[in-house]
């Protein structure tokens, strides 16, 4: 009873008839075709030399696809099984479109990787399955075929994006991760950071009641992460500016403004004044530091200087925040 309730709706693999393991695999080569097309297509514009590795991919996709469908009609004739990867438990997947739209180059890469990989394992398992000699041939030149296609692919990386290209498009999906995720995260750390000092140690001092302290800090650092969010996320849509997605820019500012806030907001939780106050100022400073590294680290700006701006101005908001608190 308990195995009929929880058995799997999937095939498992083991009770794939020799037809059935074909008729997957004729499907499987379909869909990496039309992945690889459609990766082409999603670099096109941006990447022309990365997209024509992925075209010529596809052709070899599909040219393992004719040599499946060739074996399948002359052992089954012309009606191939409909199965399809989905069916079978354990079989690799694929995502969908939509969840492959918005992939950077360098993970388009990683995906194709992993698709090769698992193609090979499948045709290995798929080949000792069959005892058919001219399907077990078969499936094992697929299999050393998907296994080579990591040399394929570098060969036609080669031939398609040679060093200085590769390089180029390499700079140009660095400059779009900065432009999408750290500029508009550092923006918002930075106002998290700074900005939340003052009211935070203003009313630190004026009240020296760490929960009260807390309940300002959280109120202060949850409004500006969402103000800052959908701040970013309306004023520019990124079609003109070419900053990316403002959904993912939305978001990247106001969580790193949030977080910038609560850092230095948590330490009161303690209950003792003077250890969370403690605490809270060298949270503070290591915040205003880390500003510094990332802008240099990112954004190429000098570290002193950036140090300079973050420290010193983060310093005088900090210091006008315990004054008005003490006064």
């Amino acid at each position: 009873m308990l195995k009929r309730i929880f058995r799997s709706p999937k095939r498992s693999f083991d009770s794939l008839s020799e037809q059935e393991i074909l008729a997957l695999a004729i499907g499987s080569e379909e869909d990496d075709a039309r992945i690889y097309f459609a990766y082409a297509d999603r670099l096109r514009n941006d990447y022309p030399a990365s997209a024509k590795v992925f075209e010529e991919m596809a052709e070899v996709e599909n040219t393992h696809r004719n040599s499946l469908i060739t074996l399948y009609r002359e052992r089954f004739g012309e009606r191939i099984t409909l199965i399809r990867r989905e069916h079978v438990e354990g079989f690799y997947e694929r995502k969908p479109d939509w969840l492959r739209a918005n992939l950077s180059l360098e993970k388009i890469r990683q995906e194709a990787e992993a698709m090769e990989n698992q193609a090979y394992r499948f045709y290995i398992e798929a080949a000792g399955r069959v005892s058919d000699a001219s399907t077990r041939q078969l499936l094992g030149d697929l299999a050393l075929a998907e296994q080579g296609h990591e040399d394929i692919t570098r060969m036609l990386g080669d031939k398609h994006t040679p060093e200085d290209v590769r390089k180029e498009e390499d700079q140009k999906n660095r400059r779009q991760f900065v432009l999408t995720y750290v500029q508009p995260g550092l923006a918002g750390l930075m106002d998290g950071s700074v900005s939340t000092l003052a009211p935070i140690f203003a009313a630190a001092f004026a009240t020296q009641d760490t929960w009260q302290t807390f309940l300002v800090g959280l109120s202060a650092s949850v409004g500006a992460g969402i103000s800052m969010g959908f701040t970013e996320a309306a004023h520019d849509d990124g079609k003109i500016s070419g900053r990316g997605s403002p959904i993912k820019r939305g978001l990247s500012c106001g969580v790193m403004t949030a977080l910038g806030g609560l850092g230095h907001t948590l330490p009161y939780l303690i209950s003792d004044f003077w250890t969370a106050t403690t605490l809270a100022v060298i949270i503070a400073i290591f915040e205003l530091w880390a500003i510094a590294f990332i802008q240099n680290r990112f954004m190429e700006t000098p570290f002193l200087r950036a140090a300079l701006q973050v420290v010193v101005g983060g310093g005088l908001v900090l210091g006008a925040g315990i004054l008005i608190g003490s006064g």
